[in-house]
């Protein structure tokens, strides 16, 4: 006997993209110097950040190294060599250190906080929808990976969970775009699970909840 009859088991759904995306995923992420270093298009800069990020994590959670101690070890380390490069240099009529005055420019920073502007006001859209009840599965997956997140946080560093994140932000947008087809079926199929779940549960729970009479209006 099925548990419920208005929807089959072996339906069929229109292929949607994930989180039902209608731009590509380099468009979502922003486009230019953010998407190239997310998708790994620009493997140099990509690469430096990932390996400065992890030794910063290393130095600063195995380590076990203060900010300022770090950042004073750090300054100390490149004025000596500035000041023995500069110094050789007079002395043996080398040509002195070209040293740059800056490292990147206003647009690098602009384009950043630009992109990090607009996907912060998606996500806390995206999350004043999802506590409206405008999605209730998404509402109850929400609820279940928040308490997941916060039992996490009892055995783990901000540091670390923040390292995490980045690790995330480094590497899922590009294996999802490298398998983005495959990535989509998956969750194609994950979500029509979710949705028969929620639908057994309306047909056998929800529905068989005893409600109070309803009240007539009265007629003017």
């Amino acid at each position: 006997m099925p548990i419920y009859s208005s929807d089959s088991d072996n339906e069929t759904m229109p292929r949607t993209k994930l989180f039902g995306r209608q731009r590509p995923i380099r468009s979502v992420l922003g486009g230019g110097q953010v998407a190239d270093v997310l998708l790994w298009e620009n493997k140099g800069v990509s690469a430096a950040l990932s390996i400065g990020m992890t030794i910063l994590w290393f130095l600063f959670e195995v380590a076990e190294y203060s900010f300022v101690t770090l950042f004073c070890h750090i300054s100390i380390t490149a004025m000596l060599v500035v000041f023995i490069w500069c110094t050789s240099a007079e002395i043996f009529n080398w040509t002195p250190p070209e040293l740059p005055t800056s490292i990147l420019d206003k647009s690098t920073f602009h384009e950043f906080a630009s992109t990090f502007h607009e996907r912060f006001n998606q996500a806390l859209s995206s999350f004043v929808d999802i506590a409206c009840g405008k999605q209730p599965a998404l509402f109850f997956v929400a609820i279940f990976c928040l308490y997941i997140l916060s039992v996490i946080g009892n055995y783990f560093t901000f540091l670390n969970i923040l390292y995490l994140c980045f690790v995330c932000l480094q590497t899922l947008p590009f294996l999802y775009n490298k398998y983005e087809d495959k990535v989509e079926r998956y969750a194609g199929e994950l979500t029509r699970e979710v949705k028969k779940m929620f639908r057994r549960m309306n047909s056998n729970v929800l529905s068989k909840i005893p409600r109070g009479p309803q009240k007539e209006k009265k007629a003017r």
